[in-house]
């Protein structure tokens, strides 16, 4: 199960970095590839799933990789490398989803990176292993949970002030894939672990609200 878990964990971080070095070097490529609202409505639909392996810089492909990396195992031990594949890219396509229900007015909008998908696989695995532990910056101790709720309600906070060039939609939009998939793939978890569905699910909940009060 181990070289498994290596093995795909390794084709897609080496599928990003291939990708996005082709994007770093030709602009060409990276812009017909990219994700945009106007090549959206033109029915370019590939740059749904295209723009997920592209990245600004190394920087944002470094902080993805890592993340995946280290999230990566606790998603495949417990349900294998379909249903990680199946989650990391049906959280991509949400993320971009969402992405595009905000913004589908702004036909200039566009964006890339794996972010969506990456914390598709963060949410899968702290709906999996509820008590995870991360640490802060690499020091504070802090409950996954915790980490992941704050992140999505910041995100709120963040797709309500539209003032940092950030695709937190996408972020959400990837989080709430790697929610619901996941309980799809594995339903036992509303018994096993009743209390952090609940939990994982208030900010979805909230966006929701939010939305239906024309207050995003």
């Amino acid at each position: 199960m181990n070289s498994s878990i290596q093995l795909v964990t390794l084709i897609i971080i080496a599928a990003n970095v291939v990708v996005s070095f082709k994007g770093f070097k030709d602009y060409s490529f990276f812009y017909q590839n990219k994700f945009n609202i106007a090549e959206l409505k033109k029915g370019n639909y590939k740059i749904l799933l295209t723009s997920g392996f592209l990245h600004v810089d190394s920087t944002h492909l470094l902080v993805n990789m890592l993340t995946l990396y280290f999230f990566a195992n606790s998603v495949l031990v417990q349900l294998g490398v379909i249903p990680f594949v199946v989650i990391y890219l049906g959280s991509m396509l949400l993320g971009n989803y969402l992405s595009f229900f905000f913004h589908k007015n702004d036909s200039s909008y566009s964006a890339v990176g794996a972010s969506g998908a990456v914390v598709g696989i963060l949410y899968s695995a702290i709906l999996l292993q509820p008590d995870m532990m991360l640490g802060l910056f690499f020091i504070i101790p802090m409950p996954a949970y915790v980490f992941g709720i704050g992140y999505l309600l910041y995100s709120i906070y963040a797709m309500k002030k539209r003032n940092d060039h950030i695709g937190h939609d996408a972020h959400f939009g990837g989080a709430m894939g790697g929610y619901f998939i996941t309980l799809i793939l594995k339903p036992q978890l509303f018994s096993e672990s009743f209390l952090m569905v609940i939990l994982l699910a208030l900010p979805i909940l909230l966006l929701f609200i939010l939305l239906k009060f024309d207050k995003i």
